[in-house]
């Protein structure tokens, strides 16, 4: 018993920095937001706020920056992932083989993974520039017009999307290489002994042997994609005519550049609800493709 009781207390101590650090920067500040959303707390006047029920959530519901803002994520959801995903699994697919160079390829599709993207969004508006960035310059010595890429309401959010999945196809990339290296072999040569040709190759072995790195990478993608912020924030500001305004963009803008801490908590709630119920439908999808 007594035995029993100290490994008890040597397993809580080792949890314990881990637990506290868990409450505080997560438990807490969310308990705090749900709190918050229920008032009209306002940043500057800590001390005078009220508890005012629904209000803030009856209002986020008419608010048509917010409508927007979640079209607009649900767009680029519905654009990044495919494209994204595709590309890491190509550029795998690609440096699988063995040839010269796979390493100075490999350091070169991944490098953008490791700069901020911050630095990013700031190589690209020099990029994107529709004066004098190198792509409209292009453009414009094969005879085409300049583009309005981040100013125009219909381009800058698919802009923004190529730029995302450009910048995050390497980690993904990573990935998949490790889920096609540890593909036996010996299936490849059990195919080849059967006449099958490479696109048969890849669609019926290839495939489905890597389904469970596909699902990884599919959750932590859509994962990082809802959680956009910066890439509008650095080169739009959410315009032109908030066509590139995200959730997590306008809550920060409305708990810090507004200063309405109870209505950007609300929204907050909101959100975290939405991705919820999406996180429960994809897992509960993924465990029947399973069954």
């Amino acid at each position: 018993m007594n035995t029993n009781k100290r490994e008890n207390v040597a397993a809580y101590s080792f949890l314990a920095p881990a637990l506290i650090l868990l409450g505080t920067f997560l438990v807490i500040p969310a308990l705090m937001a749900i709190y918050y959303a229920f008032t009209d707390y306002y940043l500057l006047t800590p001390d005078q706020r009220q508890f005012i029920g629904l209000q803030n959530f009856m209002e986020i519901f008419k608010d048509p920056i917010f409508i927007q803002s979640l079209k607009n994520i649900v767009l680029f959801v519905v654009f990044v992932i495919p494209i994204q995903v595709g590309a890491a699994l190509g550029l795998a697919l690609l440096i699988n083989k063995p040839r010269k160079g796979n390493i100075f390829f490999k350091v070169a599709y991944f490098s953008p993974v490791v700069l901020s993207l911050v630095v990013i969004s700031v190589l690209w508006l020099y990029l994107l520039n529709p004066s004098e960035g190198l792509i409209n310059s292009l453009l414009a010595n094969i005879g085409m017009e300049a583009q309005p890429f981040l100013s125009s309401p219909k381009q800058a959010m698919i802009t923004i999307v190529f730029v995302s999945a450009w910048q995050g196809a390497g980690y993904q990339m990573l990935i998949f290489l490790a889920g096609l290296q540890n593909i036996p072999s010996t299936v490849y040569e059990a195919g080849k002994i059967d006449g099958v040709n490479k696109w048969q190759n890849f669609f019926h072995i290839t495939l489905p042997l890597l389904k469970p790195t596909s699902v990884l990478i599919m959750i932590t993608t859509l994962i990082s994609a809802f959680k956009l912020i910066i890439q509008p924030m650095v080169m739009t500001q959410g315009g032109p005519m908030n066509s590139t305004m995200t959730p997590v963009y306008y809550i920060y803008q409305s708990g810090f550049s507004d200063r309405m801490i109870g209505y950007a908590s609300a929204m907050t709630v909101i959100f975290g609800i939405i991705i919820g119920i999406i996180t429960l439908l994809q897992s509960r999808l993924t465990k029947e493709d399973d069954m």
